[in-house]
């Protein structure tokens, strides 16, 4: 085996010296470039218009099978609907004409195509007289949420005492949830106030948040443009801002933090530009071909839903890369003067020698090494424990806050129909109608389902089809269970004997067939992720035991996260409703929190291997490391947490799991790993951190990620 000496780099202009050395050379042309990509994405983006779609189809799925097995036989329209829900004394004759009064006024509003009686309706009164509802299809899908809340406002006139009326659906839920959300501004103020007191001036703070709007503001024109020829989920776009904010001020700040650094040891302000984009500049792009790769990554579930955020959001980092790299420089020339005066100025008031705080820091965890690693590797397991109990879903109007309307709207089914009321089973057969009775029959003795309807056959007569109500509620592990007990044993048993063919839908069977695929196919998403990134690791760092570090604990601060989640939202911690998960939100932040853990594992490592390069002692380099990246760090890491902790206020469930999940785990891979559990595991190891066996340090590759010494 091998352990490197250390060497100084040979002299060279890198690459990144060269764009930095354009940028500077020709900085007002490379900001109106900037300029004017922005103000063009925008305007073609506004003028074609967006054409997202939610490719929710799980291919080789029974709920798929379902779906195409209906539009073969028995095709049904794709008009959007929602429920007008009632309750009261509903058989009262004065009740019964404001009712009808109302629904006769909805009808007579935009993009309203029918509203059904619920009296005459089957099954839309309950027995009780009491609780009834009407369901209301509208004209087309995509209808504008202002046509949706003024079905709401003129539903709601009609609630007197002695009257309830709620409104739920999907449709209802997305216009109430379209109506928020300031989680972006409130991301950005937040992010420049810590910046102005990281930096001293103001100046200074908004060049990093500049590059990062740039990058986002540009990128979702693209995203828009991109979705004309590739299926991109609605819901891309805010997670797409979420991460391209918080990953697009951290290259910036990474760069700007070490041009800072040169300009304070008396570089001049060209050379120290050069300087940082040759050196964090590196650290930036590596660390974002990590992120993009742990993207990519998510092609490998095979899944619609995630493939289309996935490419949203690797183009996000690519553009926060190319603006780090391009447009940072550039404003760091027309403003370099200024900036200067002020880091100067700034430095001349400070009654320390920066990072000495992180020198003690590192001198107590690498006195007594053992210490800090066990108390932190524990701390991380106890917050992974309850990610074991993680349970996927999606959520529905039960997860909503009591006060909505879509949750009164939940509640009130399940009072009057039932639990189960609020996400039916579809049960098909393929087969002549003996066959579908002979299942109704068996289905209305089985455990844990409270009604099913009489089997409807199809215009064709090739299939029936009946409604399955189960005796718990759609987010239920107990509908879980029913649903894999019917696929798994009930079914198959009458199959058997009818010879016919029987499938189980519906959008409850749907989320349990997603989480399946992705509980599936996520060993091969996490292998493909984590070796890829370790050899990357490998091959910058030459070492072996860095990236098996580094992948360890990039593994933990993700459990960490996924742990907290579930305490928050699936046990209902802190006055959140319980419920499952949304299927794609762990994946997600794996593939998100991996990438972003790179950041810190590159730009902490890469100065601690600069330094043990240049001197050859283990313990000073990681003094020196930690000493010249631990204020960054943790900046980069605040703003982080501000810009995604942000997102708990926005109404969608599903942005505040990613948020509070993204939030998490930069909170403990900055503080945590980054400044107690590294430095400890770098002094355990001392010179054999960077030991490679000499056939491979041969046959590898070399990228540099120090700065070439001239």
């Amino acid at each position: 085996m091998t352990v490197q000496t250390p060497v100084r780099p040979q002299a060279g202009p890198g690459l990144l010296h060269r764009i930095a050395g354009w940028a500077q050379r020709h900085a007002g042309p490379a900001v109106a470039l900037w300029v004017l990509a922005l103000v063009a994405v925008t305007a073609a983006s506004m003028l074609v218009g967006n054409a997202y779609e939610n490719d929710n189809s799980l291919p080789g799925t029974d709920s798929q099978r379902v779906i195409e097995v209906l539009d073969r036989h028995q095709p049904r329209g794709t008009a959007d609907e929602l429920q007008i829900v009632l309750a009261g004394d509903l058989n009262e004759p004065a009740t019964k004409a404001r009712v009808d009064a109302m629904l006769g006024k909805v009808r007579g509003l935009d993009h309203v195509a029918e509203v059904a009686d619920p009296y005459a309706g089957q099954g839309t009164l309950a027995e009780d007289g009491r609780t009834a509802y009407s369901t209301v299809t509208l004209d087309g899908t995509g209808i504008d949420p202002e046509a949706v809340r003024a079905i709401i406002a003129e539903a709601q006139t009609a609630a007197q005492q002695g009257l309830q009326v709620e409104l739920g659906g999907d449709v209802v839920r997305e216009a109430a949830e379209s109506a928020g959300g300031a989680a972006e501004g409130a991301g950005i103020l937040a992010a420049l106030v810590i910046l102005v007191f990281l930096f001293g001036s103001l100046l200074a703070a908004t060049l990093p948040l500049l590059t990062a709007v740039f990058a986002v503001g540009s990128t979702l024109g693209l995203l828009v443009l991109a979705s004309h020829l590739f299926t991109v989920p609605d819901y891309t776009a805010p997670v797409m801002m979420l991460v391209g904010l918080g990953v697009g001020i951290d290259y910036a700040l990474l760069i700007f933090s070490r041009y800072r650094s040169e300009l304070r040891n008396g570089v001049e302000r060209q050379r120290a530009a050069e300087i940082a984009l040759d050196t964090a500049g590196r650290s930036v792009l590596f660390a974002g071909c990590t992120v993009v790769i742990a993207l990519l990554g998510l092609l490998a579930l095979g899944l619609g839903a995630l493939q289309g955020m996935a490419l949203g959001v690797t183009l996000t980092v690519l553009m926060t890369m190319l603006a780090a790299v391009t447009l940072l420089p550039a404003l760091l020339t027309l403003f370099g003067r200024r900036i200067e005066r002020s880091v100067l100025k700034h430095a001349a008031k400070a009654r320390r020698t920066p990072g000495d705080g992180w020198r003690k820091l590192a001198g107590i965890v690498q006195r007594r090494p053992w210490t800090p690693l066990l108390l932190g590797v524990t701390a991380l397991v106890v917050l992974c424990l309850p990610a074991l109990d993680l349970r996927l879903g999606f959520a529905d109007a039960g997860t909503d806050d009591p006060a909505k309307t879509t949750r009164k709207a939940y509640d009130l089914l399940a009072q009057g129909f039932g639990a189960g009321s609020n996400g039916p089973l579809i049960v098909v057969t393929e087969g002549d109608r003996a066959a579908a009775e002979t299942l109704n029959r068996r289905l209305a003795t089985e455990p844990g389902i409270a009604a099913v309807t009489p089997p409807q056959l199809s215009p064709d007569g090739a299939v029936s089809t009946m409604l399955v109500f189960p005796a718990s509620a759609p987010q239920d592990e107990a509908t879980n269970r029913l649903v894999g007990s019917l696929r798994e044993n009930t079914l198959p048993a009458v199959a058997a004997e009818t010879k016919a063919t029987y499938l189980v839908g519906g959008s409850t069977a749907a989320a349990v067939d997603f989480a399946d695929a992705v509980s599936s196919r996520l060993p091969i998403f996490v292998l493909v992720v984590v070796g890829l990134s370790a050899l990357l690791l490998l091959v910058v760092f030459r070492s072996v035991l860095i990236p098996l570090k580094a992948a360890v604990l990039n593994l933990l601060s993700i459990g960490a996260a996924l742990g907290v989640i579930t305490l928050v939202f699936q046990e209902g911690w802190f006055g959140a409703q319980p419920g499952p998960i949304e299927a794609f939100v762990p994946v997600m932040i794996f593939a998100i929190v991996f990438g972003l853990s790179m950041d810190y594992e590159v730009f902490l490592i890469s100065r601690i291997h600069e330094e043990w390069r240049r001197t050859g002692d283990p313990v000073r380099a990681v003094r020196e490391g930690l000493a010249n990246t631990g204020s960054v760090i943790t900046a980069a890491a605040a703003i982080m947490i501000v810009v995604f902790g942000a997102f708990l206020l926005s109404p969608d469930r599903m942005l505040q799991q990613f948020g509070l999940g993204l939030a998490t785990a930069v909170l403990v891979d900055a503080l945590l790993i980054r400044c107690v559990v590294v430095p400890s595991v770098l002094r355990l190891l001392g010179r054999r951190a960077w030991w490679l066996p000499r056939r491979l340090d041969q046959v590898l590759p070399t990228i540099a990620l120090e700065r070439s010494e001239n």
